[in-house]
């Protein structure tokens, strides 16, 4: 049987960027295929017993002029937690990939049922997003540096990579996080350290750890003058607005990527350290700052790096996969969307968004509801560690109604946590959902699978709207709506790109 839930539409106008070449298409995962239906469904289609098992994506905007378009949902596939294919891992062919693991699948954690489950997911997401306001709120261009702020308990920690770390290496679960410039974990000797699944590393039984002096310029990335060095060694810390923290030296170090080893990666090295981590040794930064890993990669990676997020449910199967270097993160047929800079929080990535869609539709709001201000305020953040994405009010209602609107068949349910746009599908099979789209600068746009905005909240057939109103004028591009779909950043060039595989 054809899996339909692998498919994304991405549609833009022709381009070349960087040498890519974007062009509109429906873009088809190497294992399934897509129907295109020239006239919309009948109540017979709907109800048939030959309804696919999984999402059937209809693009009737290309063929009827004024057609609404929908996704056909079987309950089923967006019930089940989900096992999307997993993108070729290169990293025995001399490449730097990795599987990426959702923490519901690394932790080990037994939740109750689906609701237990999502309500901690959602107070991890309200940390996260305390994180990211309060960051956005304080920072200055001349604080880079003072204090490094990873945001790891404010909910960040949603996905896993494997890592080896020293010479001969010692794999460490590290926690992914976009929008961090900093790669620590922790250390011995440890006057205080959190529990984690592996041993502590222990710098003693590497070859290659070696301290980094507070002369280098290295050290001059994390710290004013003299106020990190301690005993001639740099010191960093990551600190958190609930106590926890990571303290400890700067230091070089040997990374391993399965095969591939990356040495005088700069790193913290962890002595005294506190919170709830979930098992993970430390952090993999991966933000638009220098002390990233990608940055710190430089030519070697070209500055670019591709990731697939696995599905949520906890499925031990379910991995997704993490991929460095411009050979082969980059991909061929990927449509490319302009990043911008802020300057008030340069490890951000932030996406020129413009627009919003229901059912093929571009909505009535204002594309300055989604820029960025010279002065650092607003704008659309793609980030890894907030799985819901927030927009502004306006937006957000915007979008709701239009969504209620094309739904208005359906059975509501009571709100449920932060999601006010909720449905009772204990009765149903299968469903007709408007497509829900991202429009971007350029002329991109991403129309989502339905899985990645109809989410269950429950075990008893309640379905919600995976979408959520911000308390300020950032807008926040969660990992919900990224899952399944290949996104790929060329941070040395500035675009990110998505497609065209799915996973």
């Amino acid at each position: 049987m054809l899996d339909f839930d692998r498919n994304i539409i991405l549609n833009g106008s022709r381009a070349e960027i960087l040498g890519y070449r974007s062009t509109p298409a429906i873009i088809n995962s190497a294992s399934a295929s897509v129907s295109v239906f020239t006239a919309p469904l009948s109540t017979a289609m709907v109800a048939s017993s030959a309804t696919p098992l999984f999402l059937v994506l209809l693009h009737l905007g290309l063929f009827i002029a004024g057609a609404t378009e929908f996704h056909l949902v079987h309950l089923r596939d967006l019930a089940a937690a989900g096992h999307h294919h997993r993108l070729p891992n290169p990293a025995n062919n001399g490449k730097l990939s990795l599987d990426l693991l959702h923490r519901d699948a690394f932790s080990g954690r037994n939740f109750s049922d689906r609701r237990h489950r999502l309500d901690h997911r959602l107070q991890r997401d309200a940390l996260r997003l305390a994180f990211l306001y309060r960051r956005l709120g304080g920072y200055h261009v001349d604080d880079f540096g003072s204090e490094v702020v990873s945001g790891l308990e404010q909910g960040s920690g949603e996905f896993f990579v494997r890592v080896g770390v020293g010479v001969p290496p010692r794999d460490q679960y590290m926690v992914v996080d976009s929008g961090s410039d900093i790669v620590w974990i922790q250390c011995r000797p440890c006057a205080q350290c959190y529990a984690q699944s592996d041993p502590v590393f222990d710098p003693a039984e590497s070859a290659s750890f070696a301290r980094v002096a507070c002369s280098s310029p290295i050290c001059g990335f994390l710290v004013s003058g003299d106020s990190g060095c301690y005993a001639g060694d740099c010191r960093y810390e990551v600190s958190y607005s609930d106590g926890s923290y990571t303290r400890g030296t700067l230091a070089l170090e040997t990374l391993t990527f399965g095969n591939v080893a990356v040495r005088d990666v700069a790193i913290g090295c962890g002595h005294s350290n506190r919170g709830l981590f979930v098992g993970a040794a430390g952090l993999l930064g991966l933000g638009w700052g220098p002390m990233s890993f990608v940055g710190q990669l430089g030519g070697q990676a070209g500055g670019a790096f591709s990731y697939c997020l696995s599905s949520r449910g906890g499925g031990g199967a379910a991995a997704g996969s993490l991929i460095f270097g411009r050979t082969s993160a980059v991909p061929v047929g990927a449509v490319w969307v302009p990043l911008t800079r802020n300057l008030r929080a340069p490890s951000f990535y932030y996406v020129r968004l413009v627009g919003l869609g229901v059912g093929g539709w571009r909505l009535p709001v204002r594309e300055d509801v989604f820029r960025l201000s010279e002065e650092g305020e607003g704008g659309v953040v793609m980030d890894t560690g907030t799985a819901v994405t927030r927009l502004p009010p306006t937006a957000y209602a915007t979008l709701r109604d239009a969504f209620a609107s094309a739904t208005a068949g359906l059975p509501r349910a009571p709100a449920t946590s932060i999601f006010d746009t909720c449905y009772d599908l204990s009765g149903y099979e299968s469903v007709r959902v408007p497509t829900v789209s991202f429009y971007f600068a350029g002329g991109a746009i991403l129309t989502l699978p339905a899985r990645n905005f109809l989410i269950p909240v429950d075990d008893a057939g309640r379905f919600c709207f995976a979408f959520a109103p911000s308390t300020s004028g950032l807008s926040i591009m969660g990992n919900i709506q990224q899952e399944g779909i290949q996104i790929t950043f060329d941070a040395a060039n500035g675009f990110v790109g998505f497609g065209p595989n799915t996973c």
